[in-house]
């Protein structure tokens, strides 16, 4: 098994691309050792010193890490800890991902506009980077996104969302006045 390792622009972000499918439906974007329990794979990256998120996107993994760790020493471990996963047949997860672009048959004619360009045109250009941006709500012309994987902490991701989501989403959907992050 061949998996390249790929910089994100959050230097404290790796993506590793393992060649297969590592979540056949949704994602996972687990942020310590307790949500890291409905996964193996996760569980198995957070016994790494440092470990403090991981992200499981289809065919992609993200691990972030403490300032305080350097990659030169977690690297191969995370290399190792995913060859062994993923060569031992055990699921990477215990139960469903998120399936974070499940509409609601209630929601308006704005919120589908929403959704249907976040997961068509911002969804794909992150997971590029190691990320995903999900969609939470709209209220008051304020489109609400949480951040995962290489998004989450990065130090570009304020500009991403003002100069790129906020302006695209505002151009083809008049009502919308802004867009922030969640947690």
């Amino acid at each position: 098994m061949f998996i390249q390792t790929e910089a994100t622009p959050n230097p404290l972000t790796l993506k590793f691309t393992p060649g297969v499918t590592v979540m056949e439906t949704g994602t996972a974007f687990l942020t310590s050792v307790e949500d890291g329990k409905i996964s193996p794979l996760a569980k198995s990256l957070f016994d790494i010193e440092g470990v403090t998120a991981v992200f499981l996107g289809a065919d992609f993994i993200t691990v972030t890490k403490t300032e305080a760790q350097g990659w030169e020493t977690m690297k191969p471990l995370i290399l190792t800890t995913i060859m062994d996963h993923f060569v031992s047949g055990k699921p990477v997860m215990l139960k469903a991902g998120e399936n974070v672009s499940a509409g609601n048959e209630n929601d308006s004619d704005i919120v589908k506009q929403i959704r249907e360009l976040i997961d068509t045109r911002v969804r794909p250009a992150v997971a590029q980077d190691g990320g995903d941006i999900i969609f939470r709500g709209f209220e008051d012309g304020i489109v609400q996104l949480e951040l995962h994987g290489s998004c989450s902490g990065c130090p570009s991701s304020t500009i991403t969302l003002k100069n790129g989501i906020e302006n695209m989403l505002k151009h083809y959907i008049p009502e919308i006045i802004a867009v922030e992050a969640v947690a």
